[in-house]
């Protein structure tokens, strides 16, 4: 009897923590954009959880920490990629945005090759970085595919709905370093389960539609009258 509840008992430990890593899997990410004041509509984004591991259930846990919030899209290059996640960027005024992250680097998880949509960790390049370690927060999506860089950074995710939204970011007008000129702020980021995925989508895609915050109305003018 005892040899037989013990093997029932790790039988159903084992069942939940394998539903548990399912139901994990299946949440999808929400980011949410505000640019001069308004909000833009909501990316998606679908994690590869088996192909590589360490480095989705890192952005969860980042997402779902709040991490990403006020960061700012700090680097774009047109119809190519947008680069985000460095927690200096909150900050419009540092001269050191796209050097920071979270104070780890992620063993590389190379598997996936760069297609259109695909999320890939940022990482210092071989000749200081060999290991091809990963950044820990910054990351960014291919507008197009990008064999150039397959075998290089580590894709563990794809956008599902709004890479329409990421090119446009990627147009902007930029600085010597591909710093977007207008700051576009991340103002929303959380895990959805997959089932609620359409309603939250809805939900802000029409927070997207409202009038823009006194800021934005006002954005580049001396006075509001």
């Amino acid at each position: 009897m005892r040899c037989r509840f013990s093997f029932t008992a790790c039988l159903q430990v084992l069942v939940l923590a394998v539903s548990g890593v399912l139901c994990r899997a299946e949440d999808v990410v929400l980011l949410q954009f505000e640019k001069k004041g308004a909000l833009l509509p909501p990316v998606a984004i679908a994690l590869y959880e088996t192909e590589a591991p360490r480095h989705a259930a890192n952005f969860r846990r980042l997402v779902g920490s709040g991490f990403y919030k006020q960061t700012c899209v700090h680097r774009v290059a047109a119809g190519r990629l947008v680069q985000m996640g460095d927690p200096l960027s909150r900050s419009k005024d540092s001269p050191d945005i796209g050097t920071g992250g979270p104070g780890y680097t992620l063993a590389p998880e190379i598997v996936r090759r760069h297609v259109e949509g695909s999320v890939a960790m940022g990482r210092l390049p071989d000749r200081l970085n060999p290991s091809r370690l990963s950044n820990g927060s910054q990351f960014y999506v291919a507008l197009k595919a990008l064999p150039e860089l397959d075998g290089t950074d580590t894709v563990f995710g794809k956008v599902e709905s709004g890479l329409d939204v990421l090119t446009g970011l990627s147009e902007a007008e930029v600085d010597t370093n591909e710093l977007p000129l207008e700051r576009v702020v991340v103002t929303r980021s959380r895990l959805v389960p997959r089932e609620r995925l359409d309603r939250e989508l809805a939900s802000w895609t029409e927070a997207a539609k409202k009038p823009k915050s006194w800021w934005g109305r006002t954005s580049g003018k001396l006075w509001p009258f």
